[in-house]
């Protein structure tokens, strides 16, 4: 009985004059980004307070030391001092939002607030994309809201054109200055130092008897595409696997770069 049914149903489907019933839409597969903020530590609670407002899921902090010539200083904001590395993940449509209201905020505490940059995810694991699936919709009604009431602010690379890209260097622990010597004389301008701990396939290092962590040092400069080349050819030569800091480098491709001031 229930086959002839079945049956019957498709028959009817497609006969002239007969409406089918929509099919049950299925949420839209949104885009993600990695939004990177690099600011003093002193006004970590400032983005902080910016994503908490915007709602953002899924956001870290952690705490590295800026590198960058004193030349840019007043510039970027990344200079020699204890910097704040928020890194937050959230759909492409509410990016320009976010950066928007972190230089909003910003803006008004001196010249040089920060530097704010975007990188696209290539994937990430299901359970988190389910979550960002239940708020596509909200999210593309507040970015539509968000340009109706104005323009987002100006920088560079906005709209997704590759011309910038993000450096990640990890080097053994003591030589990230050397590096940065080594990258600025490549074309770079600065950039910023993380500390951690690497941990190899064959487990911890055992030094008397005591298992330990071997650290590591993070670095990470923002670079244009044309400088990026010769910057990662430079530190691979001086600093790779065959050296004492047994480096490794890789970039990224950055699809908007934002100063975090109105100076």
């Amino acid at each position: 009985m229930a086959k002839m049914k079945n049956l019957l149903s498709k028959l009817f489907s497609k006969l002239p004059g007969v409406q089918q019933e929509p099919a049950e839409a299925k949420p839209e597969v949104p885009r993600l980004k990695m939004i990177f903020f690099i600011v003093d530590w002193n006004r970590v609670k400032i983005i902080s307070s910016v994503l908490e407002e915007e709602e953002v899921r899924f956001y870290f902090v952690t705490k590295g030391k800026g590198t960058a010539s004193s030349e840019i200083l007043d510039l970027l904001g990344i200079g020699a001092s204890d910097k704040a590395v928020i890194i937050c993940l959230e759909q492409a449509v509410m990016s320009s939002i976010l950066l928007k209201e972190a230089r909003k905020k910003l803006g008004f505490h001196s010249p040089g607030a920060g530097i704010a940059f975007t990188v696209p995810l290539s994937g990430i694991n299901s359970p988190v994309l389910r979550v960002f699936k239940q708020s596509v919709n909200k999210n593309e009604k507040i970015a539509d809201e968000s340009r109706s009431t104005g323009p987002a602010p100006e920088g560079r690379n906005m709209g997704d054109q590759f011309t910038n890209d993000l450096i990640v260097s990890v080097v053994n622990h003591g030589y990230s200055d050397e590096l940065m010597n080594t990258a600025r004389e490549a074309g770079a301008s600065g950039g910023t130092v993380l500390n951690a701990r690497g941990q190899a396939h064959d487990g911890t290092v055992k030094f008397l008897g005591i298992s330990v962590q071997e650290e590591k040092e993070i670095i990470l400069i923002l670079a244009s595409r044309e400088k990026k080349v010769p910057i990662m050819r430079a530190v691979s030569e001086a600093h790779g696997l065959n050296s004492k800091a047994q480096g490794i480098i890789y970039s990224l491709p950055v699809d908007n770069v934002l100063g975090l001031s109105f100076g």
